[in-house]
């Protein structure tokens, strides 16, 4: 009888032992699985993009932003709704009316997409900048970064130029400089004109520079409308 319980003990032993091992290996898979998951799935993740008008255009000149065209709530900041995380996509799968789909935000899966307004409610015709400043960069992702703007319905893409060329992407504007991905003037902008703006970011898949070697990197940006550009303020001083 003794024998029995001994070998009884020494199978029960084993079966806990087999179990923690079990216990053990699934731990240290699910682990794998979790990191694998953020590496692969989280390649940006920027804080939420805003626009900002010039405390000089809007009391001086008499400019006005607002998101929505029926409501018009002048703020001097908006902000776009953000999103948890972005992978590449082309630029073929952003619907084709995205210009106009929505006020606001309406982003998609993988995009970050922007409408708001400008409007010039004083009483002297003024021209102004429109800029889109690169805050940070992780890993290189600005690379595969793409920045399309809609004004008035006039479509502009801008990308980083191509890293391995030296020259522009297919159907892009370079970013104007490694801090600012867009500098652009608007000029003769008339009282009551009304300048309708969708911004759309996102990185495309396409690009040759879209690379495992961004994984798990971050891009933030914001846009300023100003006045005058930063560089042209400082040479009139």
């Amino acid at each position: 009888m003794a024998k029995d319980v001994v070998v009884t003990a020494e199978k029960v032993y084993g079966r806990k032992k087999k179990y923690s091992s079990i216990k053990l290996i699934l731990s240290i898979v699910l682990i794998i699985l979790t990191l694998t998951f953020i590496i692969l799935g989280v390649i940006y993740k920027g804080g939420k993009f805003t626009i900002t008008l010039d405390n000089r255009l809007s009391s001086e000149s008499g400019i006005v932003i607002y998101e929505d065209s029926e409501i018009k709530e002048t703020k001097r900041k908006l902000s776009a709704r953000d999103i948890e995380f972005m992978d590449n996509i082309s630029i073929n799968w952003i619907p084709q009316n995205i210009d106009t789909e929505s006020d606001g935000s309406h982003n998609g899966e993988n995009y970050i997409a922007y409408t708001f307004y400008i409007e010039n409610e004083g009483e002297k015709t003024v021209n102004y900048w429109y800029t889109i400043i690169i805050d940070d960069v992780i890993k290189k992702v600005d690379e595969a970064a793409r920045v399309m703007i809609y004004l008035n319905g006039n479509k502009k893409v801008y990308a980083k130029i191509n890293s391995f060329t030296s020259e522009p992407e297919k159907d892009t504007i370079p970013f104007y400089s490694e801090k600012e991905a867009v500098l652009e003037q608007r000029k003769d902008f008339k009282p009551n004109d009304i300048d309708k703006f969708t911004i759309v970011i996102w990185l495309e898949g396409d690009d040759p520079d879209c690379i495992d070697n961004i994984l798990g990197g971050e891009i933030k940006m914001h846009m300023e409308i100003r006045e005058e550009h930063k560089e042209e303020s400082v040479k009139n001083d």
